[in-house]
């Protein structure tokens, strides 16, 4: 039986930990050919070769444009074309607007909005060509609550969602859609210190760490859990299945109930 996505190539970025990874492992379950980029060479090394000749792994910093073309050329000259991207790498920001230092606004940006907006950038080309195409943004509840996230992490994800409703009207005509996801509560490495942290970290002591996240994560959500990075993946592996194809301009929220029961509600 052919996976929901035979014979398609995806590039998915920030894919060597988190809901990248798990989109990365579901993406080729359903067959398609991946390319797959982070900024850590041995995480990234070892799950393309676990994967095996159908995913491509390059180091790349997204805040750097080059970065996020030369993934990009990487999934045509392997796999001959490009029909997914997941623009999914991001992190957390700290502080209120009195903390802000210009530093912290260009990286922030860079890396929260302008890595979402290259991407879009170089794999619209290519896609209108073909006629056809998905494209999913990583965004967060954060853009629609305020204290779900730091203060620059919200306002550029604000932006990530309005600029997926921009990218929709225009691309649509050419047969791309163009959605994103907005997370709630997702028990990922980002909130105790990233994924490069966790790998240095004893196992032992990274499942004491997620037992504890998951617990107070999931006291946010009507559903008493919280989420996991697979509940993300499976909802992008919809947007690009043709199951998804009349979906267009989507911001989906998935957050267990979390922003609907509203803050500082008992549920």
């Amino acid at each position: 039986m052919s996976g929901r996505l035979e014979g398609k190539v995806a590039v998915i970025t920030g894919g060597t930990s988190g809901i990248g990874e798990a989109t990365v492992r579901l993406f080729a379950q359903e067959g398609a050919r991946v390319v797959f980029s982070g900024r850590s060479e041995e995480a990234g090394a070892a799950l393309a070769t676990e994967l095996g000749p159908s995913a491509r792994f390059i180091r790349a910093d997204v805040t750097r444009e080059a970065d996020i073309k030369a993934t990009i050329d990487l999934a045509v000259s392997e796999f001959g074309g490009l029909d997914h991207l997941f623009n999914n790498a991001g992190g957390p920001t700290r502080g209120g607007i009195e903390d802000v230092t210009a530093e912290q606004f260009h990286y922030a940006m860079d890396l929260l909005l302008g890595s979402v907006i290259f991407g879009i950038k170089h794999a619209a080309p290519i896609m209108k060509a073909q006629g056809a195409g998905s494209i999913v943004n990583n965004s967060s509840v954060a853009a629609l609550r305020s204290n779900l996230g730091g203060y620059l992490y919200s306002v550029a994800k604000a932006a990530v969602s309005h600029v997926t409703r921009l990218a929709a009207i225009e691309l649509g005509a050419h047969g791309v859609t163009v959605n994103c996801v907005s997370p709630g509560a997702i028990a990922t490495p980002i909130f105790y210190g990233g994924s490069t942290v966790a790998r240095r970290r004893e196992p032992a002591h990274n499942e004491a760490t997620m037992r504890k996240l998951t617990r107070s994560l999931g006291n946010a959500t009507p559903l008493h859990r919280a989420g996991m990075p697979q509940d993300i993946a499976t909802a992008v592996l919809y947007l690009a299945s043709d199951e998804g194809a009349y979906v267009n301009g989507l911001d989906w929220v998935i957050d267990g109930g979390m922003t609907v029961r509203g803050l500082g509600q008992e549920g």
